[in-house]
């Protein structure tokens, strides 16, 4: 059974509620009950923008208590830090390692965190930090405004769908000029985090055993 609370967050622009879209639609696919909210803050001005999303068989609420989130997604690492909190112990963390300063920062009234302070961080609750080149690989595609669909792909890794219902739903959300080049960033974050995960003895696959026995909600 599937049971999973993700949180997606990023900056107004990086398409995280699509994200968060496409995501509720491949559970919603595979039978799950799906409770999905929208923080967007000042999204049109590049503002922080977050969702939280929880399937299981049967779900009440939309919001993840602090403590109990399974996954982060983030598209921005200071955005991953800000919600670094909301991560039970032993989550998984997949940050973008893509900075974009807030307003404060521009300003002068507070210093960006470096790597090093941003992993310290996560790994008070994460069992694992991915740091990812999801920017560059977006750009090495020829179009930044996949990155959403490219860090979609690295999750897809540590869900128990298929990649044909992701690539279905996928293609229910984008219009047919993009689709190709979205599925291939799809295709390519599955092939990072397979990357990833056997750069890492023993921890291939952990995250969806931990929650899931089976391929859909029931």
């Amino acid at each position: 059974m599937v049971n999973l609370n993700l949180l997606v967050t990023g900056v107004g622009g990086q398409g995280v509620v699509l994200a968060g879209d496409i995501l509720a639609d491949v559970a919603l696919a595979a039978g799950c009950d799906v409770k999905k909210t929208d923080t967007l803050g000042m999204a049109q001005r590049g503002g922080s923008v977050v969702t939280h999303l929880r399937m299981a068989e049967e779900v009440a609420s939309p919001l993840i208590k602090e403590g109990e989130a399974d996954i982060l997604l983030a598209f921005e690492k200071l955005e991953a830090a800000r919600w670094a909190g909301y991560l039970r112990q032993g989550a998984s963390a997949i940050v973008n390692n893509y900075a974009i300063p807030p307003l404060s920062v521009s300003l002068g009234a507070e210093a960006y965190p470096d790597d090093d302070k941003i992993k310290h961080i996560l790994g008070h609750r994460a069992g694992d930090v991915l740091f990812v080149e999801g920017t560059k690989r977006s750009a090495e595609l020829g179009n930044l405004k996949v990155l959403n669909v490219f860090m979609l792909g690295l999750l897809s890794m540590l869900t128990p769908f298929s990649p044909e219902v992701w690539q279905e739903i996928i293609g229910r959300h984008l219009p047919a000029g993009i689709l190709e080049i979205n599925l291939t960033a799809f295709e390519r974050g599955r092939h990072e985090m397979i990357a990833l995960l056997s750069a890492m003895p023993g921890e291939a696959g952990h995250s969806v055993e931990e929650h899931s026995d089976g391929c859909d909600c029931h």
